[in-house]
């Protein structure tokens, strides 16, 4: 099969879904590897460490001619002209609330499967979680420096410190993104609350973070109770295929602390507050209602070296039963890898996202597979 890694263009995106020793093992299985020139020197992979690898090093619009095309982020504005009719694309989709996106690419007759969609033999997210991972982490740091003077911020520090309080840090969402920025904010010594959906998710936090977190469910009541006390919130609510619920409404928002900070990871499904808007790593942040909001939606390109080689780790595994297996038999034979298809040979697999772009909705069927 034909593989495309094509060069990202999304604003501050550095990242590659599969690095030379995924090229390696796809041309080892017998694959042509296309690589765009020059798409790995963000992170450090020379267009000569592909080549070694057994890769073509192509022009940057020759990535695109391939069967499967491998990439980080959704398509962007004037992407969508590149892909060849009867491809699959694999990749973050991010279609959910951006209709005029899921219509040009379902006009290109092409298979997406979401990355953020593909469910693991457990239930999991296996290529979604250690992006969540990443951008938890990273949300304690950005909250850190955001809540700073220079920051914008009202000028709390994190952790306690001697004849001051630690700040108040609160998580909403128990998932990986969650539990891993309220551990963070933990260990740095803030005082920090996990509200969750669910009592399942609440008691798995509870368990695996003890007495240095208070978990509890999210109800408006709680919401609103904490975020008014919080100096740092972080919003990591993730449900699959629906945009994120706005727990933060503007007028809540409104009566936060002066210079509190909201970190919302949630950001591509919509995010968290009523305020949030998609920023960049260039420009981070804005402040709305006198809060301080750090709303990038590609996060763990900040640290895209980390990020790439996690991400690789997990995608490689996926681009070699697609390409080697065909896609619709990959498709056949892992349920979990069938889940994350939006878009079949131009039809909208997926309902809630068919619904938006007023498209018809054709759910995948085992007969497409056949």
């Amino acid at each position: 099969m034909r593989i495309g890694i094509p060069r990202e263009t999304k604003p501050g995106e550095r990242r590659l879904a599969l690095d030379a020793t995924g090229a390696a093992a796809l041309a080892a299985d017998g694959h042509e590897v296309r690589v765009a020139a020059g798409a790995g020197e963000g992170i450090g992979i020379a267009d000569a460490d592909f080549a070694a690898a057994g890769a073509a090093i192509v022009p940057p619009d020759e990535a695109w001619d391939a069967e499967l095309v491998v990439k980080v982020k959704e398509i962007q504005e004037g992407e969508w002209v590149r892909l060849r009719a009867g491809a699959t694309l694999f990749s973050f989709q991010h279609l959910v609330g951006e209709p005029a996106l899921a219509r040009e690419v379902a006009a290109r007759g092409v298979t997406a499967i979401a990355f953020e969609m593909v469910r693991g033999a457990d239930g999991g997210f296996p290529l979604l979680a250690p992006m969540s991972v990443i951008a938890g982490r990273l949300a304690i740091q950005a909250g850190a420096h955001h809540l700073t003077i220079p920051g914008g911020g009202n000028g709390t520090l994190l952790a306690a410190a001697p004849g001051s309080p630690p700040a108040q840090v609160l998580v909403l969402g128990g998932g990986h993104a969650g539990m891993n920025a309220a551990e963070a904010a933990a260990a740095l010594g803030a005082k920090v609350t996990v509200l969750t959906r669910s009592a399942a998710t609440r008691d798995a936090v509870a368990a695996r973070l003890g007495p240095a977190v208070d978990a509890g469910l999210a109800t408006p009541e709680a919401i609103e109770r904490h975020a008014l006390a919080a100096d740092l919130v972080v919003g990591a609510v993730f449900i699959p295929g629906e945009p994120t619920p706005k727990l933060l409404p503007r007028a809540l928002v409104r009566r936060m602390k002066p210079g509190a900070v909201i970190v919302d990871i949630s950001i591509d499904a919509g995010g968290v507050a009523e305020t949030s808007r998609p920023t960049t790593h260039a420009e981070p942040a804005f402040t709305a209602e006198g809060v301080v909001h750090y709303c990038v939606p590609n996060m763990p390109s900040a640290v895209a070296r980390t990020g790439a080689a996690a991400l690789a780790a997990a995608a490689l595994p996926y681009a070699r039963a697609l390409a080697g297996k065909g896609i619709a038999r990959a498709l056949a034979e892992d349920r979990g890898l069938a889940a994350g298809v939006l878009l079949w040979r131009g039809r909208l697999t997926h309902a809630g996202i068919a619904a938006e772009a007023g498209r018809p909705f054709a759910p995948l069927e085992p007969g497409d597979l056949a």
